[in-house]
């Protein structure tokens, strides 16, 4: 990236969000509210498609705007909640109009000139940032927000996933379709897939990116594994991920295997998550009670449970944990709004 134009300051904000119509930019307008976010103004941008559409902030009607080159001229930060190459295209143009740019597609994630940044982990990487500062994929966001303070605690020598994504993580089409299937799976009647190639009613299947023939992971699957490694500082680090769609709105659910640098009690895994920031040990064998995504719905907290030793490493070194985390909220919307309030502070 060419040196950054001249920002101007954080404060008495002019926020532009782009995607507002979709499932992550609904959540960002909401989290923005909640936080109370010290935005003077407020930009709603999407496609010509939705142009026209009105959206609620603050208790007051805004009309969203289409989005062009000319739209970000007098913003300071620009929330991107819209497709790969809406980033590509959109983003330099905000940029070079003054504002900060953060964002959730998967553009900028692993240009080393960017962050990539989840506020509680890794906060630091976001001294010089260049204008454009990239928001984590969402189960990457969930998986080290679990797995990163065991990490800087007892060290970690390998990492193996198993994903359960949520329908949200396609967007609103995939959320609707999901509600509509299982309508129509309960009634009865037929129902022709579009947001997805797979009936979603009462089923689950492959992520549904592209996969790679040579080696037989989607696109998804290798997002994870090249991100987390990024956030977590170890570029070597072994990681495998499986990852499939389930019937859930909009949690994701991971169960993950963490090898240690040495054998580590259950009780001293619990301990050190029940202190990281952001997280919740639910973690309740006598009532059977661990992670949900009923549970993780509508709370920024990733949910930590079912700690306990990997009883396949004869070594010892492995525990087993099941993470559950609102994939609009702290893996999109409220980490984006984090990084924001991050600059302001700053």
């Amino acid at each position: 990236m060419l040196p950054h134009p001249p920002y101007r300051s954080l404060r008495g904000t002019t926020t532009a969000i782009v995607g507002a119509t979709g499932a992550v930019g609904a959540e960002l307008i909401r989290v923005l509210e909640d936080r109370d976010f010290p935005a003077s103004s407020m930009k709603l941008l999407a496609s010509a498609r939705s142009a026209g559409t009105t959206l609620m902030y603050r208790g007051e009607p805004l009309v969203v705007e289409a989005l062009s080159a000319d739209s970000f001229v007098g913003c300071d930060l620009a929330l991107f909640a819209a497709d790969g190459e809406t980033a590509r295209t959109y983003a330099p143009h905000a940029r070079a109009a003054g504002a900060i740019v953060i964002d959730n597609s998967s553009t900028f994630r692993l240009d080393l000139d960017c962050p990539l940044v989840i506020p509680e982990l890794n906060l630091e990487t976001l001294n010089g940032h260049r204008g454009v500062i990239a928001n984590p994929n969402c189960t990457a966001i969930i998986t080290c927000m679990g797995v990163a303070p065991l990490q800087r605690r007892f060290g970690l020598r390998r990492l193996q996933l198993s994903t359960y994504q949520a329908a949200s993580g396609a967007g609103a089409p995939a959320m609707a379709e999901l509600l509509a299937s299982t309508e129509a799976y309960l009634r009865g009647e037929a129902f022709a897939p579009k947001a997805l190639k797979h009936r979603y009613a009462f089923n689950l299947f492959s992520h549904d990116s592209q996969v790679d023939p040579a080696s037989g992971y989607n696109d998804e699957e290798i997002k994870v594994m090249a991100e987390t490694r990024r956030i977590l500082g170890s570029s070597n680090l072994p990681v495998g991920v499986t990852s499939v769609r389930v019937p859930t709105l909009r949690a994701h659910a991971i169960a993950a295997t963490v090898e240690l640098d040495a054998p580590v009690a259950p009780a001293a895994i619990r301990e050190c998550l029940a202190d990281a920031p952001g997280v919740r040990v639910v973690d309740d064998r006598e009532a059977n009670h661990f992670p949900m995504p009923a549970e993780a719905e509508g709370q920024g907290d990733v949910l930590v449970g079912r700690i306990r030793r990997d009883l396949g490493d004869p070594s010892g070194r492995s525990v087993a944990l099941f993470l559950a985390g609102d994939q609009l909220l702290k893996g999109a919307a409220l980490n984006a709004v984090q990084i924001a309030e991050a600059l302001l502070i700053a």
